[in-house]
């Protein structure tokens, strides 16, 4: 005797718990699992009871979405991808030319030195001190300069004596006097050097610049640039 139960009763299935694969290291459903699971809902449901269609429809319409994201994703990587190469290649093209960047340490070779101060008001008084490794001042320099902005000159090496300093690290020391009253001012050091070469082989995968004056310098840190 056959009982209606068994009839009806839905079919037994090989794998009953579907195995999910996953993306990364994380347990994401990415939209195979998604599609493995609806199917493994819909041969598994009670034929007396079935699952409302609003709700099929629903899981579709976020199976689409959810495929529609994951293409986007993908494409969004690739752009940065190509991004990322071609500010790479953008940056080679820097080699040979002169920029200016912020900070406070250059290297002396005996050849002149190209540094300035960058001023953000206006100044009634700046004064610029060259300093060695050692913290001792070796040269006092005038700058003439007192608007806002980017100002430079050249230190042809001379200590306070009227001697050659020798080749070596050297660091920028400045201080600033606001012209009204109550005002502040800040100044910052800049330097002017050519950039020897860039290097790509860095725990960020960001360019770093090489420059004449000893500095190893990321992109965003230039001000500006000049051909020779």
């Amino acid at each position: 005797m056959t009982y209606t139960s068994n009839i009806f009763a839905p079919p037994p299935t090989l794998n009953p718990t579907p195995t999910y694969k996953s993306d990364s290291d994380e347990d994401i459903m990415g939209k195979e699992d998604f599609l493995t699971l609806l199917v493994a809902q819909l041969q598994n449901q009670d034929p007396l009871n079935p699952d409302d269609a609003s709700q099929f429809t629903s899981q579709l319409a976020e199976f689409s979405s959810l495929e529609q994201l994951q293409n986007l994703n993908n494409s969004m990587e690739g752009l940065a991808g190509a991004q990322q190469q071609s500010d790479r290649f953008a940056t080679m093209a820097l080699l040979g030319k002169d920029v200016i960047y912020a900070d406070s340490t250059f290297s002396f070779d005996g050849t002149p030195a190209h540094i300035g101060y960058q001023l953000d008001g206006t100044a009634s008084s700046v004064s610029m001190t060259i300093r060695d490794d050692n913290g001792t001042t070796v040269a006092t320099l005038d700058p003439a300069e007192m608007k806002p902005g980017n100002h430079f000159l050249e230190w042809d090496g001379l200590d306070n004596e009227g001697s050659v300093v020798p080749a070596g690290n050297y660091h920028i020391a400045l201080q600033a006097t606001a012209a009204g009253e109550d005002a502040t001012i800040a100044v910052s050091p800049l330097v002017q050097s050519e950039v020897t070469g860039v290097d790509f082989n860095n725990s960020t995968s960001k360019a770093i610049l090489h420059t004449m004056a000893g500095a190893e310098i990321s992109a965003g840190l230039i001000i500006a640039a000049y051909q020779n």
